[in-house]
């Protein structure tokens, strides 16, 4: 019974407050909420092991990395005002506008300055001291924005301040949704390993098991993967993630699209309980949303730009409506245009794997030199392929959603959406290849009376970028809606009704040998006034 009751306090707001400011109490309610902890968590739910959680990591780890000098506030907000900078949560440090300035360790600055780094971006300016102060962190911003710097350099602060030995699991767990974006990430982090001493590992499908598990067992303090490959090592106890205190989702909503969410779950459950976790990505759906609260409990949010969905504003979108017949003939004329503009890198999405080599067959045979890619080519050939695309040997690479994120090419100039992708986020990421930085990129996007059902969100997203609308998709998204409305209506409109009542057909047949239900003889003979 007493169980029972303490269990029910903990769903209470007045007591979620305490446990989540227990590092302000008095001792004695500090003591009180330890004997909770004792008796109820083998009672209790994820809900309440999380909340003691927090209790717990607020009291044993409130020192911070980091110390900032004061900044003039009002110089704060104007850089905020001025960039588009919208952060919500409590405890927020200033923005580190210059590096010189802020008082990052030695070893940093001296990095940043070998590496010819001249001044943060906004998200790595407002991320970086968020990161350093052992908060949980959720950073928004669009794609191209040195969203892996912002997490990656705080990282390695966390496990040069940790100094823990090597050879026993990870101290840094960055989770990626595809291979492509994990190898891209491992190529920033290389450049601690040569600094540093930092060591890094990247896992994934589609390469060598052992080889990666042996990089793992001779150390590791970066360890970068995808879902699926960390949780077979995970199950097989080839790895521990007992001291990964410091853990990075990127581009979770790619993750969840992709169902990788059990694997992340199993990975979450498996770092301590006084971990640091960040998630970046370009898009803020529902579903991650679930995902932060349930897991990073209180954590402070930034947002660069529109909180609502937003593309580059460096990129010049198109949107060509046509029939399904006249599409190859309207992307050759596309592709002629931009030929005659001259270009750099052309990116070109399909939605199907099939599509993608029939389309890089056609370029070819039309003298263009392409190579597509996609999930069912072996890593060695998409590696290959990658590389003839980045060092300038092919400057045309069709792909499926595999390249629309985590793939930093420079000299990307047109990005072409043959195929509409499934959802206006995928839209997003797929541009966003192009217009990197503060460089200005073009997108092509060809859209058919079968993709009218994005037709509006498409709308919404060139309006929020101040692009120009064109009437024919406004025609599409009004056509769309229409058909809904008459598809809503008849569903409702009433049917005939075919079992209504034929006299003709219920009546009686003396001919038929078993008709001994004669409807007026039954009624009548039970009935009669004999009662």
């Amino acid at each position: 019974m007493a169980l029972n009751i303490i269990t029910r306090l903990l769903n209470r707001r007045g007591l979620r407050k305490l446990l989540s400011h227990g590092s302000k109490q008095y001792t004695a309610e500090v003591t009180s909420v330890n004997l909770i902890k004792n008796v109820c968590i083998p009672f209790s739910t994820v809900n309440h092991e999380h909340i003691l959680r927090q209790f717990k990591y607020k009291t044993q780890n409130a020192h911070r990395y980091y110390a900032t000098k004061p900044a003039q506030q009002n110089d704060i907000d104007d850089y905020r005002n001025e960039h588009n900078i919208t952060v919500i949560g409590e405890d927020i440090p200033n923005p580190y506008i210059d590096i010189e300035k802020s008082e990052f360790p030695d070893y940093i600055k001296n990095f940043l300055k070998n590496q010819g780094f001249e001044k943060p971006t906004i998200i790595q300016s407002q991320g970086w001291p968020i990161a350093l102060s052992g908060q949980n962190f959720v950073g928004i911003a669009q794609t191209g924005t040195g969203k892996t710097l912002a997490y990656l350099l705080p990282a390695v602060v966390h496990i040069k301040e940790k100094k823990a030995r090597r050879g026993l699991g990870p101290i840094v767990l960055v989770l990626a949704p595809t291979r492509e974006l994990a190898r891209q990430i491992e190529q920033v982090a290389k450049d601690f390993d040569k600094s540093l001493g930092i060591r890094c590992v990247c896992v994934y499908g589609g390469a060598s098991r052992s080889v990666q598990a042996e990089k793992m067992r001779q150390g590791v303090d970066i360890l970068i993967a995808t879902p699926g490959r960390l949780n077979d090592f995970i199950v097989s106890k080839t790895v521990s993630l007992s001291r990964a205190t410091y853990v990075v989702l990127d581009e979770a909503d790619r993750m969840l699209d992709m169902g990788f969410e059990p694997q992340i779950r199993e990975a979450l459950e498996g770092v301590p309980l006084e971990r640091q976790i960040l998630m970046f990505s370009a898009t803020w759906p529902k579903e991650v949303r679930h995902l932060a609260k349930e897991y990073l409990g209180e954590f402070v949010q930034v947002n660069v730009g529109s909180t609502e969905l937003s593309a580059n504003h460096n990129i010049k979108q198109h949107v060509h409506i046509c029939d399904m017949d006249q599409k190859m003939d309207l992307f050759k004329s596309i592709m002629h245009e931009i030929s005659g503009e001259g270009f750099g890198k052309i990116l070109i999405f399909s939605n199907t794997k099939r599509f993608v080599d029939t389309l890089a067959l056609t370029l070819r045979r039309n003298g263009w030199p392409a190579d597509g890619i996609h999930g069912d080519k072996t890593q060695f050939q998409r590696d290959k392929i990658i590389n003839k695309f980045k060092t300038g040997v092919n400057n045309i690479l069709v792909a499926t959603d595999v390249a629309a994120r985590g793939l930093d090419v420079d000299g990307v100039t047109h990005v072409i959406n043959y195929d509409f992708p499934n959802t206006s986020e995928d839209y997003i990421h797929r541009i966003g290849r192009t217009g990197r930085q503060t460089n200005k990129g073009v997108s092509h996007t060809l859209l058919t009376e079968d993709d009218g059902r994005q037709a509006k969100s498409l709308m919404e997203v060139l309006k929020e970028a101040n692009q120009e609308v064109p009437a024919e998709l406004e025609d599409l998204a009004r056509s769309h809606d229409m058909s809904k409305i008459k598809e809503r209506q008849s569903k409702w409109k009433p049917r005939p009704n075919n079992y209504q009542f034929n006299r003709s057909n219920y009546q009686s047949n003396s001919n038929k040998r078993f008709n001994r239900y004669d409807r007026s003889r039954s009624f009548k003979s039970r009935y009669d006034d004999e009662y």
